[in-house]
């Protein structure tokens, strides 16, 4: 028989659920991971929690199943969007912590941005308002 893992990687948590062919939930995990406030206006994560809980609910859920890895044959990511991490690509590793989405350390770049016209340019090439909310100003 082939099984679905959903994966979900939420703002505060991360969640695997594994459904066999007829939509029935067979192994569910989640877990929690430290949000970070280091100033106001800034909300982090430490994107090695983030990737360790994920991996660490799919193989409990897949434990919780009863299955091995192999027998799926499909996986479903709902993510933070948003929130923004950068990667080194040799090793694997992030260069910083991850930018949640509720981040607003960008504001006055926005504001800078907008008041120097960017902002229609922006919505037109991206569809996406100038907001810090948006990855662009996080990089």
């Amino acid at each position: 028989m082939a099984y679905l893992l959903a994966l979900d990687q939420g703002t505060t948590s991360s969640r695997a659920m594994v459904f066999d062919a007829g939509g029935r939930v067979r192994g569910v995990a989640q877990a929690e991971f430290v949000q970070h406030f280091p100033a106001p206006d800034r909300v982090e994560h430490d994107a090695q929690d983030i990737l360790r809980s994920q991996f660490d609910c799919a193989r409990e859920a897949l434990a919780n199943a009863g299955i091995r890895a192999g027998e799926v044959a499909a996986i479903g990511i709902a993510n933070q969007r948003e929130t923004t991490v950068l990667w080194e690509r040799a090793s694997g590793r992030a260069l910083a912590p991850a930018i949640v989405w509720q981040d607003r350390r960008t504001a006055a770049e926005c504001e800078r941005l907008r008041a120097q016209g960017w902002a229609d340019d922006l919505r037109a090439r991206t569809g996406l308002e100038l907001d810090p909310y948006f990855s662009a100003t996080k990089l």
